[in-house]
């Protein structure tokens, strides 16, 4: 019994002595597991402690000393692993900007967190890096470590810096272009503006809605029409318009084109809307339109006027020849006086055309600008209207004047439709000349003026005036106040071109709803006035029977001038054509005296046929004659000086006296 016992109680030691084996067995297995999972983790910390592509600096929290450095940290700083570890964080240099002495590390020790965005590191070898830094203090096995991330992030920034660079070129590019730049939004918002917009338009600015006119100068409150940026964001094309806005109290025309702007997903999230002012070019295309309107009147004006001046020549000549044989007293002198008028009228307005259209070749004569100017009020009468009234106020003891009539034609002209369209209603234009002398001292205190004596040309009137700022730019070509197609900017800067072409000068005063006053002044001349027609019924310049040759495929004229030089003593030939007027010549030889030919004929124009004659008789005289503008034949040469030339329609003492003149004759009288 008593070993019974015994047994039973040593069976029980040993069974609990081996659970307690067993259960110490598998407390060392769980250690010896867990020793391994922290080598494990540990080894897992070295590895990407050791692997990272930061840089990882470990500090003991309360010396200052580093810890561990990672090869990451050292390859970027240039330094051997015995370099770092074990110093004072102080005493790398590289770190100077963070940790410079003891009281500067406190920071580090004192903020559990601290992040510097941008930190300038200079690494052992002397290159510049520029790192993001991130501290963090935490325990480690009881005692205060700090771990501190370094990255590289100089790529970055010299990325952003490029990116910085570039949005800066962009926007000097942008500030700096002739056009204005928008964008805008979804919404119609304007988002961003350049230069040039702001400019334009210091009203506008970003957050304005472009749904109403924001360009208006004060901003409109109507909806724009036809707005090409809301067309791009409903289609997502290109769209343009022309867009007329008030700027500076004047409208200005802008061409304006939209163009989308899209994400990766090709949405249209934003439009960029161009403007370029092209009022100016507006008005250049206008005023060419207009110069080739006055170039085709030119051509008009120039094809007709050779049948014109033909027609005319006939009429004035047949007209003088009758009149001729009549006695003043007869009424049939009269009537013919006045065909002879009306006739010479039509040749001036042929030639007042012609010079409006610029067709004219300028031919200086001394002239009276009392008789001149008397003469082109006639004309000007009824173009001025019934409502105003001209005044005419002739200067005495005037001088005469050396230009071209037809200068003179387009100096009155403008000056007088210029003062019509500056009367509103019944008005007062005044017209007078007079005599002027400025001396030296008087020129010296008057802008503009010039010593000397001049016949002086006024033109007023009582209209609305002009503001100072316009009368300083009246005399620019293209330079108007009038409504588009009411005037092309010309007249005045033609006025200014005749009257300094003929060495003169000229001026304007005016005020606002008191009148204009153009004063011309063109310097005096000592000869008597020349006359292009002599009063008809006066005995022309006689011939002594030398033979002369005409050469005109005009039949009406050829015959006309042929009876004219016959009755004045002249043998004549008359050819129709330059192939018969050579045959003349080989039968005649220098029997021939004189070819008056005319300019342009088919076949052979008359400069041609003047070196064929004149090469089988070079003592031959020429007259050239023709009706066409001075600018066609010009260019052949004819107007050149020593070349004789006469002008359609003639009368017969003209061509007496240029026959005369060629032959060498002196006329007893002019």
């Amino acid at each position: 019994m008593g070993n019974t016992t015994v047994e039973n109680q040593l069976h029980l030691d040993n069974a609990g002595l081996n659970k307690r084996n067993v259960l110490l067995e598998e407390t060392l297995q769980k250690k010896e597991g867990m020793l391994e999972s922290l080598k494990d983790s540990e080894k897992q910390y070295r590895r990407l402690f050791e692997s990272a592509k930061d840089g990882i600096l470990i500090i003991d929290a309360d010396t200052g000393r580093v810890n561990d450095a990672n090869p990451f940290l050292l390859a970027l700083i240039g330094c051997t692993y015995d370099l770092v570890c074990g110093k004072y964080l102080w005493e790398l240099g590289v770190f100077k900007d963070i940790a410079a002495s003891k009281e500067a590390f406190k920071t580090l020790q004192n903020n559990q967190y601290i992040r510097y965005e941008n930190l300038p590191l200079l690494t052992l070898d002397g290159r510049r890096v520029e790192v993001e830094f991130v501290s963090n203090v935490y325990l480690v096995d009881g005692k205060r470590v700090i771990q501190c991330n370094v990255r590289d992030i100089t790529a970055r920034k010299q990325a952003e810096r490029i990116m910085a660079e570039n949005e800066s070129k962009m926007r000097s590019i942008l500030d700096n272009i002739g056009i204005g730049v928008a964008l805008i939004s979804p919404e119609m918002v304007i988002l961003e503006l350049n230069r040039q917009v702001r400019d334009w338009f210091p009203g506008v600015d970003t957050g304005q809605s472009l749904c109403y006119q924001a360009f208006n100068d004060p901003p409109g409150l109507e909806a724009c029409t036809g707005c090409p940026a809301a067309k791009t964001f409903l289609d997502g094309g290109v769209h343009e318009n022309t867009r007329r806005v008030l700027r500076d109290g004047a409208m200005r025309d802008y061409r304006v084109v939209t163009s989308p702007v899209r994400n990766v997903s090709g949405k249209v999230t934003a439009v960029i809307e161009m403007m370029e002012d092209i009022t100016e070019r507006l008005s250049l295309e206008a005023q060419f339109l207009q110069a080739q309107k006055l170039e085709s009147i030119g051509r008009l004006a120039g094809g007709v006027a050779h049948d014109y001046n033909n027609m005319l020549s006939v009429i004035l000549g047949y007209a003088e020849m009758a009149q001729a044989k009549l006695k003043p007293s007869d009424p049939v002198y009269r009537d013919l006086q006045e065909i002879l008028k009306a006739g010479s009228r039509s040749a001036d307005i042929t030639r007042q055309l012609l010079g409006f259209a610029r067709k004219q070749t300028i031919a200086p004569r001394v002239i009276d600008l009392n008789d001149t100017v008397a003469r082109i009020l006639k004309m000007l009468t009824p173009l001025i209207g019934e409502n105003i009234d001209l005044v005419w106020l002739p200067g005495a003891n005037l001088k005469s004047v050396m230009m071209d009539p037809t200068q003179l034609d387009q100096i009155m002209a403008n000056l007088c439709v210029n003062a019509r369209d500056a009367i509103s209603g019944v008005g007062k234009i005044t017209v007078e000349t007079a005599m002027v002398t400025f001396d030296k001292p008087y020129c010296d205190d008057h802008e503009g003026f010039i010593p000397g004596e001049f016949v002086r040309l006024t033109v007023s009137d009582n209209g609305c005036g002009m503001e100072k700022e316009i009368q300083k730019n009246v005399f620019e070509p293209f330079f108007t106040t009038k409504e588009a197609g009411l005037g092309t900017g010309l007249g005045l800067s033609t006025v200014y071109g005749i009257v300094k072409q003929n060495r003169g000068f000229i001026n304007v005063y005016s005020e606002p709803a008191k009148g204009t006053v153009f004063r011309v002044y063109l310097h005096g001349h000592k000869s008597e006035p020349s006359r292009r027609f002599q009063e008809s019924g006066k005995k022309a310049l006689p011939g002594h029977g030398e033979t002369l040759l005409v050469v005109e495929d005009e039949a009406g004229i050829q015959k006309l001038i042929k009876l004219m030089l016959e009755d004045l003593g002249y043998k004549v030939l008359s050819a129709g054509s330059a192939k018969q007027a050579l045959q003349l010549s080989e039968v005649h030889g220098h029997e021939i005296r004189l070819v008056i030919t005319d300019v342009i004929m088919p076949e052979m124009n008359g400069l041609e046929l003047a070196d064929r004659l004149k090469a089988l008789n070079p003592d031959l005289g020429i007259l050239f004659m023709s009706g066409y503008t001075s600018d066609v034949i010009s260019r052949l040469g004819i107007l050149d000086q020593g070349v004789h030339f006469i002008e359609k329609p003639f009368s017969v003492e003209s061509l007496a006296f240029k026959v005369h003149e060629v032959l060498a004759k002196k006329p007893d009288t002019v």
